[in-house]
């Protein structure tokens, strides 16, 4: 299954994504395009609002989900994940 997110900036971000969704789905089978912004995972599509959720809490809200303040508060997240990412390359 694949989504399209917002706020992926670089391999910081891709790094936190990709682990994160490896310790919750118990999968490797992700694939994180930066410029596009779309995350490939190997679950099953009725798990998909559970991604949903897990990607929003680490600040990569589904593209056109969130708007105004709720939009501020995902990129600020972001910004923290990417961090933290990038800490444990």
């Amino acid at each position: 299954m694949n989504i399209t997110v917002e706020n992926i900036k670089c391999g910081g971000c891709a790094g936190t994504i990709t682990k994160k969704l490896t310790e919750i789905f118990d999968t490797e089978n992700i694939e994180v395009n930066i410029e596009q912004g779309i995350i490939d995972i190997d679950i099953d599509e009725s798990k998909r609002g559970e991604l949903t959720e897990v990607l929003l809490g680490l600040g990569y809200p589904k593209v056109d989900s969130v708007h105004g303040l709720d939009s501020a508060k995902a990129k600020a997240k972001s910004f923290v994940s990417c961090a933290i990412g990038k800490m444990d390359q």
